[in-house]
């Protein structure tokens, strides 16, 4: 039982790891490759479990309910839009937690101290390395000037998609135009769109 007890918490320790590298830190073109492998990799262990259960006919086992239990709920979360319930509650956390630092940057990127620095020259801002990541998927944060020079949107990557796949961001923006544009889509698509405080935004867009 003890022994167990053990492999169910090393299950769930690891997965929980992965919850989280795959949130802040997974390359996007590398994401949906390390989702399968977990996926593939909870689909064969609950297998194998259920076939244990059976052959030893032990489905009233304290050991074996809780075995299955565990692995049947880790699959459903793992596969149940790509992580989304696990995602959404780490997004609220991340949010939280490093709020006053994506501020902060937020007042360098007003105050001209923060600038683009990407070889594209299309607005992308790298940042230094840091933990946790404040933008994912490469710690990089997308600078938009507005018409007026002192309008600016700041986008800080929750999500990075492939190309013109959707992508989902925490934005500030002091553009009144580019607000409208999010009211908007807050309006069509409130349950992946909402205003998180003044000039503060958390959107997903297609492209």
């Amino acid at each position: 039982m003890r022994k167990l007890m053990s492999k169910n918490v090393i299950v769930m320790v690891l997965w929980i790891a992965f919850v989280f590298v795959d949130y802040f830190y997974i390359s996007y073109f590398i994401r949906p490759f390390s989702w399968i492998i977990a996926w593939l990799t909870l689909f064969i262990l609950l297998v194998k479990s259920i076939r244990k259960v059976m052959r030893e006919r032990s489905f009233f086992q304290i050991n074996s309910i809780v075995r299955l239990s565990i692995l049947s709920l880790l699959f459903f979360l793992t596969i149940y839009r790509s992580n989304k319930i696990p995602h959404a509650m780490i997004e609220k956390i991340d949010w939280t937690l490093s709020y006053h630092t994506r501020d902060k940057i937020v007042k360098d990127v007003l105050a001209g101290r923060l600038k683009p620095n990407g070889k594209y020259n299309n607005g992308i801002c790298k940042l230094p390395f840091g933990f946790p990541l404040i933008s994912n998927s490469g710690n990089e944060i997308w600078i938009i000037k507005g018409e007026a020079p002192e309008k600016t949107t700041v986008k800080f990557w929750i999500l990075r998609g492939f190309f013109e796949s959707p992508q989902s961001y925490f934005v500030f923006t002091n553009d009144n135009k580019t607000k409208k544009q999010y009211n908007e889509l807050i309006n069509s698509r409130p349950e992946s769109n909402w205003k998180l405080e003044e000039n503060w935004y958390r959107v997903l867009e297609r492209y």
